[in-house]
């Protein structure tokens, strides 16, 4: 068996078990489909090259890479950096919405308490709410 072989054959292997992890992943509802298409479609993007050798082949001498292995691993690397810079966005965007919510509650936390200063009969302060943080009871 020549070393190529075996580099093709864990090479599937390794992308088939990828593809049924992320499949046990979404079975299991522990990653959200939206994530889980872009997994997929990275996955079956690599199966695929890892078993149609000829692809791979073309492609790896098209990009300027003599040994067509290499060329599934630059591949794989830049569905990598695709998937951190998604990633990244969408964590960008979850701080600013944090950022925003966290204001509105400000805002309607300092509302309520001036209607209850407002609020006929209240001579009394309303005690502050008790902060803790999770799990520290």
């Amino acid at each position: 068996m020549s070393m190529q072989l075996k580099i093709q054959i864990v090479s599937i292997i390794v992308t088939a078990g990828l593809f049924g992890v992320i499949f046990e992943l979404l079975r299991r509802k522990r990653l959200m489909e939206r994530y889980a298409l872009l997994w997929l479609f990275s996955s079956a993007v690599l199966l695929a090259l890892a078993v149609w050798k000829g692809l791979l082949e073309t492609i790896a001498h098209a990009i300027g890479i003599y040994y067509a292995p290499s060329a599934l691993f630059v591949i794989a690397f830049g569905f990598i950096l695709v998937l951190l810079l998604h990633f990244s966005i969408v964590i960008s965007r979850l701080a600013d919405q944090n950022k925003v919510l966290a204001q509105r509650i400000g805002l309607l936390q300092e509302r309520l308490e001036e209607q209850e200063a407002r609020a006929p009969g209240a001579e009394h302060e309303t005690p502050e709410p008790e902060t803790t943080v999770a799990g520290s009871r």
